[in-house]
Parts: structure tokens; sequence; C-alpha cells
């Protein structure tokens, strides 16, 4: 169930809903009230005049308002991506396709969870023009996807107190998907769960590349080093050494790493989870895992990015130099929210040095995800929150308000 249905069977919204209905019958009764009064006590003639205005005035309405229904198309247009924090600017237009006005239109945008602000009823008339546009202002409050849509729209003729609601959808705009930009996280070269990272990279590098030089003739005798000098390619510093001599040292063999830790995101919601909660929990997800991806390549460390594609598979791209995160956090942020779905499964982690597998829930059919690895020392788990469950036998990891990786016990 959608959360508009879940809200459209809350009690409140059908007290709501009585008490508008309820609203215009009293407004209704009133007028009819006045005019009994002006016609038996005041002036009859007139009164006579003004019952049959009253009567006639609502079936031109009418007629009006259900002619424009059919003669109503809207559009909506904003930007792809807002920070976190600032406001998107949302620019709803409406155009009518004939020659009689449409008198009034009510519309109602809404955003979702990682929006505010955007929870008012709008009116407006196209007596006098083809189209018209106004604008709207949504506040990004919580960093992921979300989406901008227009799901009520009302012709409510001239007297503007009946709504016929829109019924052929193509009538409807197109939701728009906006991606929500945090403010990744800067996490320190001295957390342990890089040390890992980094340590199991160099351990299969260093047996990958001895096993290469022992056929290749263009590699010196074991591993020459010397110190970094601006312009040496950042895969060939050997960081272990660099860390024992406090100062960078590259390889002088022509050996190439050959393996890459992998990292999987898997953006799961469950259909059951209050919305706003889950987006809460996806964004601290993302920032972990871009924080941990973005010091990974800036140490030099190429990495595969596992993510769920628009039309649910995995999508696997390499993360090898410093534009890499930022590009592949628009991407991640691009694909739209869906409910009981993990990323899909890659063979790619059961090959790899070291595998890190963040999401914001590790039961039910999470298992699949992990299936094919063998080695856990060199597979763990990132989690959005240190009360998280952990119901598998990989180690977790979660990114505390420091910026630091703690590891669960």
């Amino acid at each position: 169930m959608s959360g508009k249905e879940k809200k459209n069977r809350e009690p409140g919204f059908f007290r709501q809903e009585l008490f508008h209905s309820m609203k215009s019958l009293s407004a209704v009764a009133g007028v009819g009230f006045l005019l009994f009064l002006f016609t038996f006590y005041l002036d009859g003639e007139m009164g006579i005049i003004l019952i049959a205005f009253v009567l006639f005035a609502p079936l031109v309405s009418y007629a009006m308002a259900a002619y424009a229904r059919k003669r109503i198309k809207v559009r909506i247009d904003c930007e792809g991506y807002v920070q976190k924090g600032s406001t998107l600017d949302v620019k709803i237009t409406v155009e009518k396709t004939g020659i009689v006005p449409l008198a009034i239109v009510e519309l109602v945008p809404e955003a979702t969870e990682v929006f505010s602000g955007l929870d008012k009823r709008y009116h407006l008339s196209l007596a006098g023009a083809d189209r018209k546009s106004f604008h709207c202002r949504a506040e990004a409050i919580i960093a992921g996807n979300g989406e901008i849509a227009v799901p009520e729209i009302y012709s409510c003729g001239f007297l503007g107190f009946m709504n016929l609601k829109l019924k052929n959808k193509e009538q409807y705009p197109d939701s728009k998907s906006v991606g929500v930009i945090p403010a990744l996280p800067e996490v320190s070269a001295a957390s342990q769960l890089f040390r890992n990272i980094a340590d199991g990279v160099m351990t299969s590098d260093e047996e990958e590349n001895d096993t290469a030089m022992q056929f290749s003739t263009n590699t010196s005798p074991g591993y020459v080093h010397r110190e970094y000098v601006e312009g040496d390619p950042l895969k060939r510093v050997n960081w272990k050494l660099s860390s024992k001599k406090n100062k960078l040292m590259v390889r002088l063999d022509e050996a190439v790493a050959s393996v890459q830790p992998v990292l999987v995101l898997d953006l799961y919601r469950s259909s059951s989870e209050d919305p706003v909660k889950a987006a809460e929990s996806g964004e601290r997800i993302i920032c972990a895992m871009f924080g941990l991806l973005d010091l990974l390549v800036k140490q030099g460390i190429a990495c595969t990015f596992v993510y769920r594609g628009a039309d649910g598979s995995a999508v696997c791209e390499n993360a090898d130099n410093p534009e890499a995160p930022s590009q592949l956090l628009m991407k991640v942020l691009a694909v739209r929210n869906m409910t009981d779905t993990r990323v899909g499964r890659t063979a790619v982690t059961s090959q790899a040095c070291a595998c890190v597998f963040a999401s914001t829930d590790f039961g039910g059919d999470f298992s699949q995800l992990t299936e094919g690895i063998e080695d856990t020392e060199s597979s763990c788990l990132l989690a959005p929150a240190s009360d998280t469950p952990n119901p598998t036998r990989l180690a977790m990891w979660y990114l505390d308000g420091d910026n630091n990786f703690k590891k669960m016990v």
C-alpha cells in the first residue's frame, strides 16, 4: 500500500473530508435561508430573480467544470538534484486545450518523505489564458531519492464550490525524481575498517604480482621502491610500506594490481516500515558507504561498487579516480525507491579480496547477497546504526557521530 493510500485510510482523513462536506452544505443552507428572508420579507420580485439565478448559476458552473475536466493538462518542472537543507523550486504549469475558459482549477502537489513544505492546495483560473504557471517550494530534509507529483487535480467551475476530479491519467504529470545530496563525512584513514580493507588489498595484490612477476621479463626482480613523485599512479603506492616509513613509497616494477575490494550498497525498504524512518536509515547508510568509498579512492585503492539500478538489477562500476565517488553518488540518488527489493546478486563478491555489504536491513532474504562468500574474515557488514540486528556470521561496523567506524561486539 502506498503512502497516499495509507493516508486516505486514516481516521483523520475521513474527519477532514466529512468536515469539508458539512461546510459546503452549511454554506448552501445559509444562502437558501437568506434568499427565503429576502423573498418573503423584503422584495418578492427581486427575490424570485435571485432564486432563479442561484439555481441557474450552479448548473452553468457544473457544465463548465465537466467540460474543462477533459481539457486540462499539467506539467512539473524542477531540478534533478538538490543539496540537503536547501529549497527545491518546483514549477507547475497548467494548460487548456480548447477555447472555453477553464474557470477554477485546483491542484494538490505532493512530495515524498525526504521533502517538507508541499502541503497546500493551489487554485488558479485560465479564463483569459491558455497556459499559467506557479511556483511552490519544497524543503529537502533527508538525503536520498525523492519524488514530486501532483496526484490530485480538480475542475471547479467558476463558482469554485464543486470539485470534479480528473479521471484521465494522461492528464496528470509524470512524477519527478529528485536526488537529495548529503554532505559526505570526512572519514579518517586511521579507521580500523579502512586498515582491514587496505591490508586485504595489499596482501592479495602482493600474491597476484608475485605470481605475475615469475613469468614477466619487463619487471625488476622483487619489489624496488622509491619516494612518491607528483604524477606517479596512486595504484602503485605501497601503502603498507608507506605507513612504516611515514612517507609515500611507490613500486618501480610494472606489475599492476589486479584485485579490488567490492562495496555493495543495498538500500532495502520494507513496505511495512515507516517511510520517514526508512529514509533516515537510507541516508545514514549512504553517508557511511560513500564516506568509506571516498577514503579508499583517495588513498589509491580502486574499488568495485555495486548498487541497484532502475530495473532492480545489480550495477557494477569501477571507482578508480577521485571523481568516481561523487559520480556514483549521483547515479545512486537518481534511482527511485522500491519497497521489498534488494540489490541484485552479483558474482563479483565471491572473487573479491575484501567485501563490504552496506544495508538498512540484514534480515529476511539478505543472505542471498552473501552466498558464495567463503572467507568471512575478508567480508563485513556496514549498518546504519549501532542497534542494527545482525543475524549473519559476518562482522558488523557502523559510522558513529564523530565519523569513525566502530565495530559492534
